[in-house]
């Protein structure tokens, strides 16, 4: 089942991928449950349980960013990806935006089929990056 309705998305399994993960390492739960509260999200269950899941921040009107994708180790190779990628192209408040842009280290093939291509001025973007953020503000009385 796929769905994009808020409250079936599941932010503790949500937290307990991205939390590994080589983008949001040591992210904080409530965290995870704000970004969920504030997009646009995707989730495919399997057995009642979340296997999949992408959010898309955007003002619904002329930009977009595609973010914490990802398809549990167990359910990849069955299309799923694939699957959440169509759905979300495809989403209707998703229509006749200006830029819908992504960041990945490894997944460039997939993203390439739904139409995202390098930056074509990568001079004309600018960003502030930290990367250890969650790692660097976990409270002192919080176990590692």
């Amino acid at each position: 089942m796929l769905s994009c309705l808020a409250e079936d998305q599941q932010p503790e399994r949500i937290h307990a991928y991205l939390a590994q993960s080589y983008w949001a390492t040591g992210i904080p739960l409530e965290l995870v449950k704000r970004s969920v509260a504030g997009s646009l999200c995707f989730g495919i269950f399997f057995r009642g349980e979340q296997v999949a899941f992408a959010r898309v921040i955007s003002d619904r009107a002329t930009f977009a960013y595609l973010a914490d994708v990802y398809v549990l180790e167990e359910h990849r190779g069955q299309g799923l990806a694939d699957w959440l990628m169509t759905t979300i192209v495809a989403h209707p408040e998703l229509q006749g935006l200006r830029r819908f842009m992504l960041a990945t280290r490894d997944a460039h093939g997939l993203y390439a089929k739904y139409g995202f291509t390098p930056t074509a001025k990568p001079e004309a973007l600018m960003e502030i990056v930290k990367p250890d953020l969650y790692l660097r503000s976990k409270p002192a009385n919080q176990p590692d």
